[in-house]
């Protein structure tokens, strides 16, 4: 891959992030014209409360994407990879059950995993090991095991079936992708293009960090905020009385709260304050499948997968955790 092309590529990007602007004006009004007693607020209203809730979700993601750009870049240039192999267990299982729970470690969201994980690549990882890394970090992490303490207790076992659920959802996307035949091509080619300049990158210490900064900012935050934005406009064009409507029951439910997961798009450290105000009219199964699903695969996270992933990598792990959130779910409303 040349230079030029990467160049030509990045020139896109705006046209790109212009037509989904279009296309989600488009859906908004037609939404709008044709579905009007769907809302139960008029237009303007759902414009100003997608606008509150995309920046809310941006500005609330910004200190951990600027902490895990901070724990990539010690990672690929103060860390020695020679270190990192040395510390990680050789064998495949008890690297990938390590770094899975690595998390347990970094009090980062899933916003500031992405960089983290691809320094982690930088440094020789394997993507399927690092994927088992990302999928559990959002949800084995310190900050989120006490705020979802904090809002469900140990009442309905909602904290551990998170903390299990989410540490098997990723154990097991890790084992399925380490049967890849050629891992390379679940990466996508501006993020192998940026592994390369990070082998070759020359100069001090201090100059590769600050170089590397700007590498890792200028990957992230385009997708961060279309994330942002696209969450928002969700908010706009969903009616979320429709999803509420059926929260008793113990199917439905689950699905209900699987889509709300993926479209609200909030940061894993306090999505459990969201998802307590449905637990009066929502099943626990349901709840679950939401804290499981959201850190994962929601709207902002595939995003920032997608700087680094190929479409049809995010696609296998969005349908393997919303399947397996989903028999989580489901297994909790029959035993809760």
């Amino acid at each position: 891959m040349t230079h030029a092309h990467t160049r030509r590529g990045s020139r896109t990007n705006p046209l790109v992030m212009l037509g989904i602007a279009a296309a989600l004006v488009a859906a908004l009004f037609a939404a709008n014209a044709f579905l009007p007693n769907l809302f139960d607020k008029p237009l303007p209203d759902r414009a100003q409360d997608g606008l509150t809730l995309t920046l809310s979700v941006l500005i609330e993601s910004l200190p951990f994407v600027a902490l895990g750009v901070i724990l990539s870049i010690a990672i690929q240039v103060w860390v020695p990879a020679s270190f990192i192999h040395r510390v990680l267990p050789k064998r495949e299982w008890p690297r990938r059950l390590a770094l899975a729970a690595l998390g347990i470690l970094i009090p980062v969201c899933e916003c500031g995993n992405v960089p983290f994980a691809r320094g982690l690549m930088m440094r020789g990882i394997g993507p399927a090991d690092t994927l088992a890394f990302l999928v559990a970090a959002p949800i084995v992490n310190p900050v989120v095991i006490i705020t979802t303490h904090q809002a469900f207790g140990m009442s309905g076992g909602i904290l551990v079936a998170r903390l299990l659920g989410g540490y098997a959802i990723a154990v097991l996307i890790g084992w399925l992708f380490s049967r890849h035949p050629d891992p390379d091509r679940m990466l996508t080619e501006r993020f192998r293009v940026a592994c390369d300049h990070a082998h070759d990158a020359r100069g001090s210490v201090l100059e590769r960090s600050l170089s590397q900064f700007v590498v890792e900012l200028r990957a992230v935050m385009p997708a961060l905020i279309i994330g942002s934005a696209l969450a928002g406009a969700v908010q706009v064009i969903v009616p979320r009385s429709a999803l509420v409507a059926i929260g008793s029951n113990p199917v439905l439910s689950i699905v209900a709260m699987i889509i709300l997961a993926v479209t609200v798009s909030l940061c894993s450290n306090v999505d459990s304050f969201f998802a307590l105000s449905f637990a009066s009219t929502f099943t626990t199964g349901s709840l679950v499948a939401f804290l499981l699903v959201g850190p994962i695969v929601d709207i902002k996270m595939i995003a920032l997968l997608r700087t680094t992933f190929s479409g049809r990598v995010i696609a296998v792990i969005s349908a393997v955790t919303i399947l397996a959130a989903f028999a989580i779910g489901a297994v909790m409303n029959l035993v809760v």
